[in-house]
Order: structure tokens, then sequence, then C-alpha cells
């Protein structure tokens, strides 16, 4: 990865194509860092900020945000405690009704991609994360810009996608999300898990980016899970500066980060 002056870029931190050239500058320095999503734009760029984090024994972290809403972690508690049986499937959704306001976010070179590599990626994140060990062992998408369908390998940006993700448990992911849809809301934002002795599902309330609620489903009958409405947007970075000051280096966890990576650029088909 290439090496440059920042004094000469504008809103650097900001633009995908500046992620891992940053962040490995960082390191290298000896800083640790705690990085916005994504941190790469494909998954070359992302595990070479890994290998970096490794070599310098520095605590790398990535805004996987999503991961700290409390619905959401309910949903991966009682899958994780086997309350669910057996997954086999799972649908989640991510659909914005804006687009982003800044135009690099439509150029592919300085963005990565479209609503995938925006949106798409805490999809997959939450995926793999609810469903480890399992691994993606085949992927299959279709990405659209403005209703029209866009063939793979051209470097365009996507404004709506879906995707299915195999895994290595035998069990199938169906993703979708996009920017600028006519959602009747502000965004949908859900996932629901399917497994052989019940259901589990998170989603946003009335249209909301920041209110959620979880629930538990068996045969007709639902309960609830969670629904708090609490502020959770700081807490990943929180965790990670409360590690830090406690003294972490380099955590091998990070390396989750990866199959992300990887799952993107089969869903782009730039593997």
């Amino acid at each position: 990865i290439p090496k440059r002056d920042w004094s000469s870029d504008v809103c650097s931190s900001d633009l995908n194509a500046f992620h891992a050239e940053q962040a490995i500058q960082a390191l290298e320095s000896g800083a640790a860092v705690f990085c916005q999503k994504p941190l790469g734009r494909n998954a070359r760029e992302t595990q070479a900020v890994i290998e970096a984090a490794r070599q310098a024994d520095r605590l790398l972290g990535v805004d996987f945000s999503y991961r700290q809403v409390t619905e959401i972690r309910r949903v991966y508690e009682v899958a994780r405690a086997g309350e669910l049986g057996e997954i086999f499937a799972a649908e989640l959704v991510f659909h914005n009704a804006y687009g982003p306001d800044k135009p690099w976010y439509y150029d592919w070179q300085r963005s990565g991609g479209g609503c995938v590599i925006d949106l798409g990626v805490h999809l997959v994140d939450l995926a793999l994360w609810m469903l480890k060990p399992a691994r993606v062992t085949g992927v299959t998408s279709r990405l659209f810009a403005r209703g029209r369908s866009l063939p793979l390998l051209r470097q365009s940006v996507e404004d709506y996608a879906v995707a299915r993700l195999d895994l290595s448990s035998g069990a199938v992911v169906e993703l979708a999300c996009s920017w600028n849809l006519h959602a009747g809301c502000d965004a949908v934002i859900s996932g629901v898990l399917h497994g052989t002795e019940g259901g589990a599902r998170f989603m946003n309330v009335n249209g909301s980016f920041y209110h959620f609620k979880a629930e538990r489903f068996r045969r007709t009958k639902r309960e609830p899970l969670a629904a708090t409405a609490e502020p959770w947007g700081g807490r990943a970075v929180a965790e990670w500066a409360r590690r830090l000051a406690a003294g972490a280096k380099f955590d091998s966890a990070i390396e989750e980060v990866r199959p992300v990576a990887e799952t993107l650029d089969a869903i782009y088909d730039r593997r």
C-alpha cells in the first residue's frame, strides 16, 4: 500500500480509500488504531492492516457498531446459548431511504463500492459473528444501480444489492441493502435467525436508525427479548479505549474482519 503526504489530501480520515494506508502508517509509528469501517476497500488492504497491527503488537479496532446494540446482542446471546437449536437460515436487511451526501461515495476507486461496502458490511459482520465458527463457502449476488442490473466486475457503484451466503455449517444467509430506496420510512434494519427450536429477530422501530427491539419466536408465539432505546453509537470505540487503557496489545480477534472483507470481495466478484 503506497504511502503519501497526507497534508495535501482532504477529508483523509473519511474516504474509504485512505483507511488502510493511514491505519498502517499509524501502527508502524507505534500508535494503536481504531478505524471506521471498512478497514480496507478489499481483503488485500484489510489483511495488510491486520498484519501491520500484528507486527507492531498494537491494539486494532474497527467500528462494527451494530454489535453493540443491546437488542442485537440479545439475539446473539440466545443463538450462542443454543436456545434456537441448530440455526439453518438467516435473513438480514439494511435499507436506507437516503444516499450518502459526499461525492466520493459514488467513486468506485475512492469508496471501494456502494451500499454493500457502506451498509452490507454490517450485515455480513453480524451474520458471521452470530453464526461462527461457520465459514462462507459460496456466494451469489445481484447488484443494481437506479433499478438496472450491474454486471459484476464493472466498476460502478451499486445502490441496491442482494446476496446469498452458503456456510460450512449448511446454513444459508440472505442479505439485502440499499441507498435511496422507496422504503416508506427513513430506514429498514432487521435480522432474523431461523433455528430448529425457534427463531429470533431484531428490527429497528418506526424507521429509526437508532432504536431497536428484539423478540424470540416459538411456533405461533413470540416473546420480547429487549427494547431499550439506549444510546449505543459510541460503545465500540469506548470499549476499545477501555482495553487500550488497560494495556491491551494486538488481539487475534481482529482476524474476524478478514472473512468479512473476503465475503464483500465475493459479492463484488473481485476475488
